[in-house]
């Protein structure tokens, strides 16, 4: 079986190195990763060979996820190396900028076996965590066989992926019984993998991370990062601001038509485009320039000055939850195309008004309780987001109870970092525990 997987691998990557070239050339994508992707780091990487623990996070928002789980780990356990991987670049940028408990940061490697045993020769980890659903064979395997302790932290099996998981069951399953720990956000998650044959004294029910990984208004340690970027956005309080955050392509053209109904009855407003992938930023500012707009990018903007603009597209990476403090309203991308929704906590945290469209099978369960506890508009199309963009500009008694109800479901859902540690600290049980906390194995309903 893992013969077979590794073929299929190399197909995938001979297939694909086309697309990476034109990415290296085009956007300076994977250029100078490809020796830490095939497993060469640097000597000085772990001169010493010490142990350590190894958290993998793709990209963005699952560094983003990762933060408050590393300091608490390194906190714990101050006798192991802190490493993270991501496997994006725009992943790596926000690691190596805002993450302050790693040791260092380097990029995943292919999932083949001569690379990862070279990664896992220098990085020595005692237990190696993958973010929500990064699950890799012949890493998991070769862990195994050298007596690393594995864990999935913040674990999550949509209902669009989870057919696609299960056609390969009998793979899946021994792939599975070498992870020691699931750490799920939700009970739906927790059975789909068991159904794709994990263990189910392995599976804790440990809710969100991401709602932990928020830093709250009041509390958050990185006010003068914040203030930093808020210097760039000098707003007089009585413009409107709409943030339509990690737009996908398909969504720009929507959010842009009904910016435009919201503009004849509201002409001094703003809107800010951040885009999820920062090779189309130049895409968003030519299309919002096509339809007649005054644009401007996010890094030309004049510090201390409000902008003169129509529309600033947010051509930086990890300020947009920064930005969110500003909008009026905003829009969470990724939702009216069918590309599973992103993340709607960043701006709940600040007490907005949110909307979504239909496609959030990635976040499925905290959009359904946005929903149900009056804490989100979701909306079915793009006729409907000109709408509710319309109806939250006009209404700002509407606005604040929708944002009063997202910031109290963000607050009552916090908890996850506990628990997860308290699991983790089982599979170290050298260490001594910090964090009791109230864990439940699944328990499958009879």
């Amino acid at each position: 079986m893992y013969s077979l997987y590794s073929v299929l691998v190399l197909v995938i990557v001979m297939v694909a190195s086309p697309w990476f070239v034109y990415q290296a050339l085009r956007y300076k994508k994977y250029v100078g990763s490809l020796g830490q992707r095939m497993g060469y780091l640097p000597v000085s990487f772990n001169m010493d060979a010490d142990p350590s623990i190894w958290i993998h996070a793709v990209s963005v928002g699952e560094v983003l996820t990762a933060r408050p789980l590393i300091s608490d780990l390194k906190r714990r356990h101050p006798g192991l190396r802190m490493f993270l991987s991501t496997t994006t670049l725009a992943g790596q940028q926000l690691a190596r900028r805002s993450v302050q408990d790693v040791d260092a940061v380097f990029y995943f490697p292919f999932d083949l076996g001569i690379f990862v045993r070279r990664t896992l020769d220098l990085v020595r980890p005692r237990l190696f965590i993958m973010m929500e659903t990064e699950i890799w064979p012949n890493l998991l395997r070769e862990c195994r066989q050298r007596g690393v302790k594995t864990a999935v932290v913040n674990g999550r099996l949509s209902p669009r992926s989870f057919p696609r998981y299960k056609m390969v069951r009998p793979m899946m399953k021994r792939v599975l019984d070498h992870i020691d720990r699931f750490c799920v956000q939700s009970e739906d998650s927790a059975r789909r993998f068991i159904d794709l044959g994990a263990d189910p004294a392995r599976v804790v029910v440990t809710g969100s991370l991401k709602f932990d990984s928020l830093d709250l208004p009041s509390t958050a340690p990185q006010a003068r990062a914040r203030d930093r970027v808020l210097r760039y956005f000098r707003l007089s309080p009585a413009r409107p601001v709409i943030v339509s955050g990690s737009t996908m392509k398909g969504e720009e053209a929507a959010v842009l038509r009904a910016f435009r109904r919201v503009k004849a009855s509201a002409p001094n407003t703003l809107l800010v485009l951040a885009p999820r992938n920062p090779e189309r930023f130049g895409e968003a500012e030519q299309q919002a320039r096509s339809e007649g707009w005054k644009v401007a990018r996010r890094s030309d903007l004049a510090i201390d000055a409000e902008p003169r603009v129509d529309v600033v597209v947010l051509d930086t990476i990890g300020e947009l939850a920064t930005v969110y403090q500003i909008a009026t309203v905003v829009f969470v991308g990724g939702s009216l195309v069918a590309t599973g929704g992103h993340n709607v906590l960043e701006p709940a945290v600040f007490g907005k008004p949110i909307v979504f469209g239909p496609h959030m099978e990635n976040f499925i369960e905290i959009a359904d309780a946005f929903v149900s506890n009056g804490a989100g508009v979701q909306v079915r199309d793009a006729h409907g987001l000109e709408e509710a963009f319309l109806s939250l500009i006009g209404d700002p008694v509407r606005r604040a109870r929708l944002g009063a109800a997202a910031r109290a479901l963000v607050e009552a859902n916090r908890g996850a970092k506990e628990k997860s540690v308290a699991v983790l600290a089982a599979l170290l049980p050298q260490e001594a525990r910090s964090y009791p906390a109230n864990v439940r194995p699944f328990r499958p309903l009879a």
